[in-house]
């Protein structure tokens, strides 16, 4: 049977314990939830490559669907961790996972496109490009085809190795976000979830993926991949 001393020392140590939580806790209760990007050009700016319509419902709708899911699934967890209910973290794993990979990814994706994008990209990226690929037009050709290969919905990307120090062409599915999948760091994504094109290209994929080379951004990928190399 615990003394009285004993008894106050355990309560002290739980009071320091709590103490040192705090901090944590408020931390994360202060946590400023996920916003939906605003776009640095207007919904038809990419027109005629891809419409304002499509760009309308994918950014306002699709992508604000995501953040909303995300911040949603986030104080779930939050709850749940604080609670100690294991089973609902393990739960909202994939929920997190989903929409969070959403969000990153459809970030990434609006600041690609530009209305004065298109061309070749210039400089460190484009050497890179023919050291590992050989010449732009064989890097655009095989990232294409790696994007229209995908299987149902999901994502072509060019991203960096760190290790290796060299650019990588790989696809995820649904909304899986490189980094987290592969360990590439994103540079450039292709979104090819229906939601991106159907309104204008049907179930045409290959003419999207060929259109949207119009609208790359090469200076925001350019500098994703000093970034990167850093």
């Amino acid at each position: 049977r615990a003394t009285g001393m004993s008894m106050l020392n355990r309560v002290g140590g739980v009071r320091r314990f709590a103490a040192t939580l705090r901090p944590a806790l408020g931390a994360v209760a202060v946590r400023q939830k996920h916003s939906l990007p605003d776009l640095t050009y207007d919904y038809g700016a990419l027109e005629p490559h891809i419409n304002a319509e499509i760009m309308q419902l994918h950014h306002s709708k699709h992508h604000a669907t995501y953040v909303n899911n995300l911040n949603v699934a986030e104080e779930k967890y939050k709850e749940a961790v604080v609670k100690g209910d294991v089973t609902s973290q393990i739960a909202l794993q994939s929920a997190l996972k989903f929409n969070g990979g959403g969000h990153i990814n459809h970030t990434i994706f609006w600041t690609n496109l530009s209305p004065n994008g298109g061309g070749e990209p210039q400089g460190e990226l484009m050497e890179a490009i023919k050291r590992d690929f050989g010449t732009f037009e064989k890097f655009k050709e095989r990232m294409s085809a790696a994007t229209v290969a995908v299987q149902g919905s999901g994502w072509g990307w060019l991203g960096f190795e760190k290790d290796s120090g060299r650019l990588r062409i790989a696809a995820c599915a649904n909304q899986d976000p490189l980094q987290g999948t592969t360990g590439l760091i994103p540079l450039l994504g292709i979104d090819v979830w229906e939601h991106a094109y159907y309104l204008q290209y049907k179930n045409v994929r290959p003419d999207y993926v060929k259109a949207i080379w119009n609208v790359v951004n090469w200076e925001n990928v350019s500098d994703r991949f000093q970034t990167a190399k850093k």
